[in-house]
């Protein structure tokens, strides 16, 4: 009996690994032997047509030289510290104000979710026709007369309007989903204690809410950082470098200049600031996370 169970047991084991086998294929293929092959290409020039030279940390060294580098990194710490910030705060409050009941709530869900599954190259033409400093929506309305787009001074606070205007549905509704783990009695507690709509805000909601803020968080941080396919539609990294991120530049690196030991160097210094990113917000949980011990 025991020879049968495990011959069963090694079926079974052989049944599950052929069914995990293409995923592990594809992975390994897609995705684990870039990352290998992209840190080793850091070390190289090559621009894909002559063989590969071994220039060791030269790639790394030109770029902490390059006063453009740290212009493209500057830009790329703006966008993603000012998506995070309000792609986070605006979808809580629209959260909490929906959560509420209030008439046409549905409809108001569908209306904001609306954006996120719009693709980006609908949003990319809207947003540039609305932006347009001669016939753009924008500047008809509010009666202004700016370069959205072709100004160095507001391209980029174009760009996080767009990004944040995306993004607000997708977190609403993760923290909608939140809102209903939080017991209604605690609110009534709260009213009956003499708390105003602000303070259970500010003291009921924001804590129980604190493991999904700490969640959105961070998923917004680090898309926010890998950002491209915004800037290739609306602005290429222009006018002069002013919303160029290090996607962007990873992209032009490689597929204009043909720098392709350059761009995959610029590729590791996005994933060490990302992972440096990530440790910093994942040490910081047990003090910003509500009820947080481990």
């Amino acid at each position: 009996m025991k020879k049968i169970v495990e011959k069963l047991l090694n079926c079974n084991n052989t049944a599950g690994l052929i069914f995990v086998l293409p995923a592990f294929i594809g992975i390994l293929i897609f995705i684990v032997i870039p990352v290998i092959g992209s840190f080793g290409l850091s070390f190289t020039k090559w621009d894909l047509l002559n063989p590969i030279q071994f220039v060791g940390l030269q790639n790394y060294k030109a770029l902490f030289h390059s006063e453009l580098f740290y212009q493209i990194l500057l830009n790329t710490i703006v966008f993603a510290l000012s998506t995070s910030v309000l792609g986070v705060i605006i979808p809580l409050i629209l959260a909490a104000i929906l959560n509420s009941k209030i008439r046409g709530s549905e409809f108001f869900k569908t209306a904001y979710f609306l954006p996120f599954i719009t693709p980006m190259v609908v949003i990319g033409i809207i947003w540039t026709w609305i932006f347009d400093p001669n016939i753009g929506l924008l500047n008809q309305v509010l009666h202004f007369n700016i370069n959205w787009l072709y100004d160095s001074h507001y391209a980029m606070a174009a760009l996080i309007i767009v990004s944040v205007w995306k993004l607000i549905g997708y977190n609403m509704i993760i923290f909608l989903s939140a809102f209903t783990s939080i017991s209604q009695s605690l609110f009534e507690a709260a009213k009956i204690d003499g708390a105003n709509s602000v303070q259970t805000f500010i003291n009921v909601t924001i804590p129980l809410l604190s493991p999904t803020i700490f969640f959105v968080v961070i998923v917004t941080a680090i898309s926010s950082f890998q950002v491209f396919d915004l800037i290739f539609l609306m602005t290429q990294g222009g006018p002069f470098d002013s919303t160029n991120v290090l996607v962007y530049s990873i992209y032009k690196e490689a597929f204009e200049y043909f720098n392709v030991g350059s761009a995959s160097a610029i590729a590791y210094v996005l994933f060490a600031i990302i992972l440096v990113l990530t440790l910093i917000q994942w040490n910081l949980r047990k003090k910003l996370v509500y009820n947080e011990d481990n």
